[in-house]
């Protein structure tokens, strides 16, 4: 048992198959926090992480559509793409286009009453840079949401999709390219080399647009996620807060930035 909380038990195993190993901790200790390593668990260089359902408790397009009284539409869609039922891409540019016509205003008034970060949220991400770890929030939601959202939880560093809104109202497009799994992944490869040679890097996410991102950092964190997310990573956090991550990666809570 790590010494400063007694509910994280840290294992060192003979063998190489994470699968069983995985197998065995979801049969005996469920719901559980963990991640799995081959190498020592170190605090990492990197943080990237998706927003929707992560980072914040809610679907952004989701509370938006409730604006417009389309949100059962909208979240049904919203659910298939996050179980990989659907193509990301084309799932985006449909909710979206239902939009059209809302006033602008309407996503101000859906931060203020809908959005919230998760708990353990800024904690985790303040605590994290100040062990020198660059953060970044990465979402196929958009930037007039996650914009206000990593200015509230502190990332430096913000990609994703932008609205396209003329007149003070939305127009059902999108300005530029989609910001969508490749990009998730791309981001964190992007910033890996930036930080160069021996740059460690911890991704986490919930649905299947953020498994390639999940797949490609060096701990890959599911976070109460959809089941094909949860089977690519080798982290998740099934049972606590964002601060799980913190315990996990036996920084003591003493040395927590509050949140």
């Amino acid at each position: 048992m790590l010494d400063f909380c007694g509910d994280v038990l840290e294992l060192e195993l003979l063998g190489d198959d994470m699968v069983a190993l995985r197998r065995v901790i979801d049969q005996h200790f469920a719901p559980s926090d963990a991640i799995i390593s081959r190498g020592e668990i170190v605090v990492p260089t990197l943080f990237v992480s998706d927003m929707d359902s992560t980072m914040i408790g809610q679907e952004c397009i989701d509370e938006l559509a409730d604006f417009a009284g389309l949100k059962p539409q909208i979240a049904a869609i919203t659910e298939r793409a996050m179980l990989g039922e659907l193509d990301f891409e084309s799932a985006l540019r449909e909710r979206v286009g239902l939009l059209a016509g809302l006033d602008e205003g309407a996503i101000r008034r859906c931060l203020d009453l809908r959005i919230r970060p998760n708990p353990g949220a800024r904690a985790l991400v303040e605590t994290l840079k100040a062990r020198g770890c660059r953060t970044v929030l990465v979402t196929g939601g958009f930037h007039h949401f996650a914009d206000d959202v990593a200015g509230q939880i502190g990332f430096e560093r913000v990609v994703g999709n932008r609205l396209e809104v003329v007149g003070g109202k939305l127009t059902g497009g999108l300005h530029g390219d989609i910001c969508g799994s490749a990009t998730k992944e791309a981001v964190l490869r992007e910033e890996l080399a930036l930080l160069g040679e021996g740059a460690v890097s911890m991704g986490a996410g919930d649905g299947a647009n953020d498994i390639p991102m999940l797949q490609a950092a060096t701990y890959g964190i599911a976070y109460y996620a959809k089941p094909k997310a949860r089977a690519a990573a080798n982290g998740w956090v099934d049972r606590g807060d964002l601060t799980a991550l913190l315990k996990l990666l036996d920084v003591p809570q003493s040395d927590w930035v509050a949140g």
